[in-house]
């Protein structure tokens, strides 16, 4: 199950679970597509992936399994 993390670990940009401005790496690192495409210019810091578009979650779901609350951040901000 996707965490959904609630924020750009970059520039801590609210990323709602339902927002379409998120992107995901396959460990679930969490950037705003203009981290990602600006800073990051779409390699992923943390583990070296690429990012797709993090799924929404329907608000059926969303109830049933809530997104997480805990905001993550880099240590340092981003490279770049």
């Amino acid at each position: 199950m996707l965490e959904l993390r609630p924020n750009c670990e970059c520039c801590d940009v609210d990323l709602p679970p339902q927002s379409t401005e998120a992107v995901i790496c396959s460990f679930e690192c969490t950037f705003c597509v203009d981290c990602a495409e600006n800073v990051l210019k779409g390699v992923c810091p943390n583990c070296g992936g690429n990012f797709v578009p993090r799924p929404t979650r329907p608000q059926s779901m969303l109830d049933k399994y809530p997104p997480s609350t805990s905001r993550v951040s880099r240590s340092g901000g981003c490279p770049g």
